[in-house]
């Protein structure tokens, strides 16, 4: 009987706050969801413009972009309240009853995507500029909204993931804010190569390269490794810049192959069965 007479109440509540709503109150209701949209765009923008003037530090302003939007979208939507309604007790309760049924009518994934970019927001496993593993997308983060993270991989594709997802897989965060970023680039070499003049290419490859990082705490690193039909030399050495990578691993593989094949070392060439085309072994000949 209680429960009944309090959503009585709601509804008549409700009832009353739309005859209370009028032309002009919608019109107002439009011109703050309008001039919040155009602010966020805006800041957007100016912010990001500002953050590439930066180059290695724009991560100090990328970091506010986030921050602003939800600022500017949290007043307007406090206006939006102000201007419709007067947020009374049965009116919030009203509201509340109403939210709690559009959740149960298919809004429970947006309002999960919204607290999701909350957490992000706050807990901050990446920021704008981050480079991010999520499954099988790699990529640049590129905007973080409220319901959905925009990342554009290494082929420029814009890739738009529900940030619900970040709740059930796991991330990875190659650069955490810096702009300098460790990258592995692996080479193959045949074993009748000598393995001492390959990994000493490969070194002075990373170390010359114009995009790479070294200080002490950024050193270059170089692991060889041995299997029964070929050598596997990996150079580890941070790029400069993230947005780099491209053409970091571009310059240090065309000045190891060029070098490789004027010292004689000598690559794999893969050998496919005669029944199919399978590649089960390497030729060192």
């Amino acid at each position: 009987m209680v429960t009944h007479l309090h959503d009585t109440a709601a509804l008549q509540t409700s009832d009353r706050i739309v005859d209370e709503i009028g032309p002009g109150t919608v019109v107002g209701a439009i011109a703050i969801l309008v001039s919040a949209y155009v602010v966020a765009r805006l800041t957007d923008r100016v912010l990001t413009e500002i953050a590439d003037r930066m180059f290695a530090d724009r991560f100090r302003v990328t970091l506010l972009i986030p921050i602003v939007k939800v600022s500017v979208y949290a007043v307007a939507a406090y206006l939006l309240v102000g201007a419709t309604i007067d947020p009374s007790a049965r009116q919030m309760l009203a509201f509340a009853s109403f939210f709690g049924a559009a959740l149960g009518f298919g809004f429970k994934e947006l309002v999960t995507d919204m607290l999701g970019g909350l957490a992000i927001l706050f807990e901050r496993p990446y920021r704008i500029g981050d480079k991010i593993s999520v499954d099988d997308t790699y990529g640049e983060v590129v905007n973080i909204g409220l319901r959905s993270t925009q990342i554009k991989t290494l082929d420029d594709d814009l890739v738009t993931i529900p940030n619900h997802v970040f709740f059930q897989e796991s991330i990875v965060n190659a650069n955490a804010g810096n702009a300098e970023m460790l990258l592995a680039i692996e080479f193959y070499v045949s074993l009748e190569s000598d393995p001492t003049v390959a990994t000493t290419i490969v070194e002075e490859a990373l170390a010359t390269s114009q995009y790479v990082y070294v200080t002490d705490d950024h050193p270059i690193a170089i692991r060889l490794e041995d299997s029964p039909y070929y050598y596997t030399i990996t150079g580890k050495a941070y790029v400069n810049d993230l947005r780099n990578e491209n053409a970091f691993r571009t310059d240090v593989t065309e000045r190891v192959l060029t070098a490789f094949r004027d010292h004689g070392v000598e690559q794999p060439r893969p050998v496919p069965r005669q029944e199919g085309q399978q590649v089960v072994q390497f030729d060192h000949h």
